[in-house]
């Protein structure tokens, strides 16, 4: 074969632009054994292709049975999922509904002084708001006094 043949292929292959019928005369010419020495460098390429060509795939495919068992077992973890959050709720709720009885008294004068704390421990947290917002308010005052507004 012409050498200036061969790399003019050669050139067209690694810019993508060879038929079919140049890429097997180029395969053709790199399987015989009197290749240019400059060119030996892509003999081990165009093998490494007629070798792989010959491969067959002989991977065994595993049946289905695998996906309908991990439905199974993801419809049973959904299961004991639901039983957790279920058997969680009932204990909790449980708890709850005897805590609602705190904070009620059986007699009425106990009752009574107990509203009065509350009221009065109420009382004094809103005279001291109270008092914040008049420093607010004198304040106001100063600064109109100011500007003259």
């Amino acid at each position: 074969m012409d050498c200036n043949n061969i790399e003019e292929l050669l050139e067209k292959y690694f810019q993508g632009g060879t038929s079919i019928a140049e890429e097997q005369e180029l395969r053709k010419y790199f399987s015989s054994s009197n290749v240019l020495p400059h060119l030996e460098q892509y003999k081990p390429l165009f093998g490494y292709f007629s070798l792989v060509k010959k491969e067959e795939f002989e991977r065994e495919i595993l049946p289905q049975t695998k996906k309908y068992n991990l439905a199974w077992l993801s419809i049973a973890a959904s299961v004991v999922v639901l039983l957790g959050i279920g058997t969680y709720v009932y204990l909790n709720n449980n708890k709850a509904n005897q805590n609602q009885d705190l904070g009620t008294y059986d007699d009425p004068e106990v009752a009574y002084r107990e509203t009065q704390k509350a009221l009065a421990l109420l009382s004094n947290h809103v005279n001291v708001g109270i008092e914040s917002v008049q420093y607010v308010q004198e304040y106001q005052n100063s600064k109109n006094l100011i500007f003259k507004q």
